[in-house]
């Protein structure tokens, strides 16, 4: 696909200002455009290239879509020269026009701020790429990985890119080059290579015949096991993958894998879903890199809401980046605490079908560096002690032989790896509520002599009132105060208040007061 450089002003149309409710859709959302593509029609709209052609490509343009007070106006107007503007009118119609913080907004549009940089810490090629490639357009820095920067184009520039120095080229050629046949060679000469990463821009932003070349040539080769194509279009432009020759193409080549970019669920659209079946269906498995962003996805809630809306449509989340340090990004730089808040918020809480891992790509080209909370305690020569999501604390023997350590009366964490206790439970824990209530009713009925209200006759839950017990719920569990330890967890009607829990203390008869 080539890229047009021109940049027709569009009509001046009044700000929309249109009720916005994309934030309560639940992903994927609802298909939406700026009043100014409403008339388009659907062949059009749906057509990659009449978006392509239509991008928003200067802030002339985008003063008359979006509200700038003058001073950010002449800022982002001086930014224009330094790095590209492209958003194609769907990605544009995702944004909340009445907020100037909307997170799609600050992904695409360029801001003031990229002006700013207060800690004097932002670099041109902060991965050092360049130092690491041995041919024009290739990087090898992993022994069985390399990279292929195959374009400069993208559907869409977002602000924070790391890679800002390559696509700020001008022009280009549809052809392939001699250092596109020179990556090519390099990967063949290096039978070390199992895996290559074909990037840019974005791969699929290429004619379908440079692709072809790419992967065709690639998955000729007997020691390349897979072919990943990094790519933001199904998410910023989906009807790219509308076109049925590409995604033939993609299908055809059996070692590809797809390297995607949600960051945040309102970028979850039935486009979106669409392509990503599409892609699944074709062979291809769908893996999601996210970039932690101040004032898009640093969030809980908002990552939570991601990675559940990523498995709804398959796409398995891979990775979350903390955002690189590179010229003008400097305003989407959370603290790595803010990462390991939300991963501590994510591991545990949610199926580890959705957990990324949380990385640092290094600078000086160390490679990504995984973190994550710290769920190693202590330890000792015997055991070590492993902390869950729930703050529970458990001894863990890894090796079947003898202790070693005398037992030794002690208190807390200490009594795990030299005392006698195998586990340290918080008061109030839920899981635990629910294992006593669970045996509690258990108690009851055997007690009793009927279940399922075969021993009465009675067809009315009512009956059995006197035992039976409400499941704490998280909301429950938060009002709960603890009984002495000596004490049984009171067991509690239905509709009544809700029990007092002891997590490790389990009835061995009825509650005081309560008469079989």
């Amino acid at each position: 696909m080539s890229e047009s450089e021109a940049r027709q002003p569009l009509p001046s149309v009044p700000v929309f200002t249109t009720e916005f409710s994309g934030e309560d859709d639940e992903p994927p959302g609802k298909p939406r455009r700026h009043p100014l593509w409403a008339n388009v029609p659907d062949h059009q709209w749906n057509d990659w290239r009449w978006q392509s052609q239509n991008s928003i490509r200067s802030v002339r343009q985008l003063r008359n879509l979006l509200t700038f007070s003058p001073e950010e106006l002449e800022a982002i107007g001086q930014l224009e020269g330094d790095y590209k503007l492209a958003i194609a009118p769907y990605y544009f119609s995702l944004i909340n026009p009445n907020d100037p913080d909307d997170p799609i907004r600050r992904q695409s549009v360029p801001s003031p701020l990229e002006a700013q940089n207060p800690s004097g810490y932002e670099l041109e090629d902060p991965l050092e790429e360049d130092l690491d490639s041995p041919v024009p357009g290739l990087t090898h820095r992993y022994p069985d990985r390399a990279l292929l920067v195959t374009t400069h184009v993208c559907s869409m520039y977002c602000r924070f890119c790391t890679r800002k120095r390559a696509t700020m080229v001008r022009g280009g050629w549809d052809a392939i080059s001699r250092d596109d046949q020179r990556m090519i060679d390099y990967v063949a000469a290096h039978p070390e290579i199992r895996d290559v990463i074909i990037s840019g821009g974005d791969p699929l932003t290429l004619p379908t015949a440079k692709l072809r070349f790419f992967l065709e040539n690639l998955a000729a080769l007997p020691h390349i096991d897979v072919i990943r194509i990094g790519t933001r279009v199904p998410v910023t432009l989906p009807m790219r993958l509308f076109d049925s020759e590409l995604v033939e193409l993609l299908s055809s080549v059996n070692k590809v894998w797809i390297q995607t970019h949600f960051n945040h669920p309102r970028e979850i659209t039935p486009e979106s879903a669409q392509v990503v079946r599409s892609l699944i269906r074709g062979g291809m498995p769908v893996n999601n890199h996210t970039v932690l962003l101040k004032g898009v996805n640093d969030s809980l809630d908002t990552m939570r809401k991601l990675m559940r809306g990523l498995l709804r449509i398959k796409v398995r989340p891979y990775y979350i980046f903390h955002c690189d340090p590179v010229i003008g990004a400097g305003h989407f730089r959370t603290s790595v605490w803010k990462g390991l808040e939300i991963m501590e918020g994510l591991r545990g809480h949610m199926s580890g079908l959705g957990i990324p891992t949380y990385v640092v790509d290094s600078p000086h080209g160390g490679g990504k560096i995984p973190l994550m909370p710290n769920y190693l305690v202590s330890m000792s020569d015997d055991a070590v002690v492993l902390r869950n999501y729930e703050g529970m604390m458990v001894r863990y023997q890894a090796q079947d032989q003898p202790a070693t350590i005398a037992t030794t009366k002690t208190r807390g964490v200490s009594s795990l790896i030299q005392g006698t206790q195998s586990k340290l439970v918080p008061e109030q824990n839920e899981r635990m509520a629910r294992r006593q209530a669970f045996r509690e009713q258990a108690e009851a009925e055997a007690e009793y002599g009927c279940s399922d209200h075969t021993g009465c006759g009675s067809s009315q839950p009512e009956s059995h009132s006197r035992f039976a017990v409400t499941l704490p719920m998280i909301s429950d569990v938060a009002e709960t105060r603890s009984a002495p330890a000596d004490k049984t967890m009171e067991s509690r009607t239905i509709g009544s208040e809700p029990p007092r829990l002891v997590p490790l203390s389990f009835p061995t008869a009825p509650p005081e007061g309560e008469v079989a």
